[in-house]
């Protein structure tokens, strides 16, 4: 079947639409990218690949820039940001005709924190909506936890100094509009969906020397973390969290690069696991 290429009105005219739509057996990631570039820049392109490798004929991959960014008009703010990925995933059900146990929820960077929003959204509702699973890639405690960390080329301290002044740093920290606090998302979702009685399952993934130590799992887990970790030796380290309702992986990488890790197997391993909790017989 021939189609043109370019941007099209009608999404639904589309062949990827109705073969994601007529298989009851496909699969659907929704990509959620950082704060940098677009859904089109370079490195992410081929990226897009490794989330459906598992499973090619099967898994197919949503992705779309946030208000103000590539194409999409408006200016991006924490509330926008996260109504137009609600607003994609309720698409995603509604439109496509998806059922949640056949999402997945992916998020990277800055992403990570609107996959917390949104999978935190829907858990909360009335009956509560829990997808196949989240998977989150160099997530982040909340902005200004980001902002004191970060580094310049990955060594050129920029804010880090000022947190040896914690009230000046606090002060500071009132002029940071979009709090982005996926700590206290992560605890949320986790606490609603155990009280829910819902499975759920959510992988985080980053690396040594692309974050800081102060840690990307809320207070909970800290304990859990020190019971539960391997050491992999060169592959890095891994903590598995299991409850009678879900389960918290987080993996960690001994080197890695910000972007680079989007084409690692890794990723796609941790789709597909995901994907198999939710339904067994959903093999490579």
């Amino acid at each position: 079947m021939d189609e043109t290429i370019g941007f099209v009105r009608d999404i639904t005219s589309r062949l990827a639409f109705q073969l994601l739509r007529d298989d009851p057996n496909a699969r659907l990631v929704i990509h959620m990218h950082g704060a940098a570039g677009t859904v089109g820049s370079g490195y992410r392109v081929p990226n897009y690949r490794a989330l459906s490798a598992g499973q090619p004929g099967k898994i197919h991959v949503l992705t779309f820039d946030y208000r103000g960014f590539g194409r999409s008009s408006g200016t991006p703010t924490e509330n926008g940001v996260i109504s137009d990925a609600l607003t994609i995933v309720e698409w995603s059900m509604n439109v496509a005709g998806i059922p949640p146990s056949r999402i997945l929820i992916f998020g990277q960077s800055m992403g990570t924190a609107v996959s917390l929003a949104v999978s935190n959204h829907f858990a909360q509702q009335s009956p509560p909506i829990v997808f196949a699973g989240a998977v989150l890639v160099a997530p982040f405690v909340d902005v200004a936890t980001l902002v004191s960390t970060y580094r310049l080329a990955g060594t050129i301290s920029i804010i880090s100094p000022l947190t040896r002044f914690p009230r000046l740093f606090n002060y500071l920290g009132r002029f940071i509009k979009d709090k982005w606090l996926s700590k206290d998302r992560i605890a949320e979702y986790v606490r609603a969906n155990e009280a829910n009685g819902e499975k759920y399952h959510l992988t985080l993934i980053h690396a040594e020397d692309a974050t800081s130590a102060t840690g990307i799992s809320c207070d909970e887990l800290a304990e859990k973390k020190l019971e539960s970790k391997k050491d992999l030796g060169a592959a890095g380290s891994t903590m598995e969290w299991r409850t009678e309702n879900g389960v918290i992986r987080e993996k960690i990488l001994k080197t890695d690069l910000h972007d680079v890790i989007m084409g690692y197997p890794i990723i796609t391993m941790a789709v597909m696991r995901a994907f198999q909790a939710a339904d067994p017989a959903f093999t490579c």
